[in-house]
Order: structure tokens, then C-alpha cells, then sequence
């Protein structure tokens, strides 16, 4: 499995394992996991809904969630898929199933997602997690591409899955929707708020781990950075030095450094000769300790202008 899978199984995973008080919290979860995974078979007047996941822990959680709240007959059957990873697939099957798709308030054909359902934050946070289970992703901490994302066979439900996002306190997650092979996907790629999104559906482990990653990169990122912006200005360093030494001794030939009646510049073109790869700070304070003077980094410059002038003059 690829390290987005991984961490995005983790994180359901985690969803369900988790023991849930609320019953509104649990009814929205189950009827975004229904309304999004569910297919509706009808057969004698009955209506059947199939649900699957390739998660076990899902599929287990799911399954006794739904007999815990509903007596209905239900079973798990396994597919084999045939294809190279060869994975297997759980799939619920829920008998005699108009009671609950009736008491969720679940519409597979229109987008709109009941108010009853999602009557505050809690029943939000629920419905969400809901969604994850049954078609969320997120890639791995790991890797430098965030993304969080969630699809959906219909558009107006994607637009009303953004609208629960908006209407949730306390966080400023602002996702987006794509068309990706007649699917909707909804989804964000800001580190700071798919942690808030893991927080909102119950992930908190998986935040926890999302952001010690996160944390652990950047900060290596940064020393990185560091290490090239010293790299690149001591390779400028070096050659305002090598260019400064050529026209110092262009200046010797032609007059000798030491006729040259500015003193300052006089015991500078000294210093550069005798260290090529120093830095305008560092000549600086040689300086300074020549002339037992202070002299500034930005007097150094003004030297250095100086001697280019003579150069242009008399070196070329």
C-alpha cells in the first residue's frame, strides 16, 4: 500500500475505533457513510442496501453500528477483486432497509442533505467523518504535497458538503470542488487545515502524527534553505572577492597600492590581497584593528566603489 493510503487507512481507522456518546453524532455519520457508499438493490418489495469498504475495521464498525441502532438483518460478504493488489472488499449487505434510509432521511437521487441530520457542530463533525469513511483521502505528512479530499457522485451534494464546512465553528477550512472522471472531489491542501479537519472528525491521533511530521519537515526544510542562502552568499562572497583582488592588482601595476592617498583604501587593498575569500563584515573589523578605528560594513562598500573608480580609470 502507498504511503497515502496508508495514513489515510490510519486515520479511518482511528475514526473507528472511537467511542461515540452522541447519537446525533453517530446518525449523521451513518447517513453520510450510506448516502455516499450505499447502493440500493430492490427485490419481493424490499429494499436492500449494499455498503463496502476495504477496511475491516470499517466494515466491522459499520456493521455493528448499524445493528446497535436498527433490528434489521444484516451480513458482511468478501470480494476478491481481480486485479494485481488483489484486495479484498467488505461488503455490508442491510435487508429490509426503508426503516433506516427513512429514519436518516437519506435521498440517494436529490443533493441535499437533511437539517435534521446536521442540526449543530457535533452532527457536522459526524457527517464529515462519515464522509471520510466512505470516500476520503489524505496524503501522507510525509510527502510535500498536502491534500485532503472526498468524492462524490453528485455535484449539487458537493456543494452542500461545502456548506457544512462553512457553517462549523471555530475553523476557517475552505474547500474546493473539482470534476474528476464524472465524479466530484472536495478538497483542501493547507497543512493547518486538514489538521483542523482531522481534529473536527474525532482523528486526533492522526493530527497528532499529522503535525509532529509536518513539523519535523519544515524545520528541516528551513535548515535547508539556511544551508543554501549560506551557500549562495559565500559563492557571492568569493567572487565580489576575486573581482576586487583582479582590479586591486590591475591598480599595483599600473601605480602601485601603496600611492594611493586614500589610507582607508590604501591598507584595504592589503587586506583583500591577503584574504580573498573574507567577507565585507570581515574586512571590516581587520580594518578596524589596522586603524585602531571603528569602521562599518557599509564604509567597507564605500571603499571598494572607490578603488573600482580608480580602477576604471587607470587599469583598463
Amino acid at each position: 500500500m502507498n504511503q497515502m493510503m496508508s495514513f489515510a487507512q490510519s486515520v479511518k481507522e482511528e475514526i473507528a475505533s472511537n467511542e461515540y456518546e452522541s447519537e446525533q453524532r453517530i446518525r449523521a455519520l451513518l447517513a453520510a457513510f450510506i448516502r455516499i457508499n450505499g447502493h440500493v438493490s430492490f427485490s419481493h418489495k424490499t429494499t436492500s442496501i449494499h455498503l463496502r469498504t476495504e477496511n475491516a475495521k470499517v466494515a466491522r464498525f459499520i456493521y455493528t453500528t448499524i445493528n446497535s441502532f436498527y433490528n434489521k438483518s444484516s451480513h458482511i460478504e468478501y470480494i476478491q477483486k481481480n486485479n494485481l493488489n488483489k484486495r479484498i472488499q467488505y461488503e455490508i449487505v442491510i435487508d429490509d432497509a426503508d426503516q433506516i434510509i427513512d429514519d436518516l432521511e437519506i435521498d440517494f437521487l436529490e443533493g441535499k442533505i437533511a437539517k435534521n441530520i446536521i442540526k449543530n457542530d457535533d452532527s457536522i463533525a459526524g457527517y464529515l467523518a462519515g464522509a471520510f469513511l466512505a470516500s476520503g483521502s489524505i496524503n501522507s505528512p510525509t510527502t510535500s504535497n498536502y491534500h485532503m479530499e472526498i468524492v462524490v457522485n453528485s455535484e449539487n451534494y458537493a456543494r452542500w458538503m461545502l456548506h457544512l464546512f462553512s457553517r462549523y465553528k471555530n475553523t476557517n477550512i475552505e474547500p474546493k470542488i473539482i470534476e474528476r472522471r464524472g465524479k466530484y472531489v472536495i478538497y483542501f491542501k493547507k497543512s493547518d487545515q486538514i489538521a483542523d479537519f482531522l481534529i473536527m472528525i474525532g482523528a486526533v491521533s492522526s493530527c497528532m502524527e499529522f503535525e509532529n511530521i509536518r513539523v519535523d519537515r519544515d524545520f528541516t526544510n528551513s535548515a535547508n534553505r539556511l544551508t543554501n542562502f549560506d551557500v549562495a552568499n559565500m559563492k557571492k562572497t568569493v567572487s565580489a572577492g576575486q573581482k576586487q583582488v583582479e582590479q586591486i592588482k590591475a591598480i599595483d601595476k599600473v601605480i602601485g597600492i601603496d600611492n594611493i592617498t586614500n589610507k582607508k583604501a590604501r591598507i584595504l587593498c592589503h587586506l583583500r590581497l591577503e584574504n580573498e575569500s573574507a567577507s565585507l563584515l570581515e574586512l571590516a573589523r581587520l580594518l578596524s584593528e589596522e586603524i585602531n578605528t571603528p569602521v562599518s560594513k557599509s564604509n567597507i562598500n564605500h571603499l571598494f566603489r572607490y578603488l573600482n573608480n580608480l580602477y576604471s580609470r587607470v587599469g583598463k
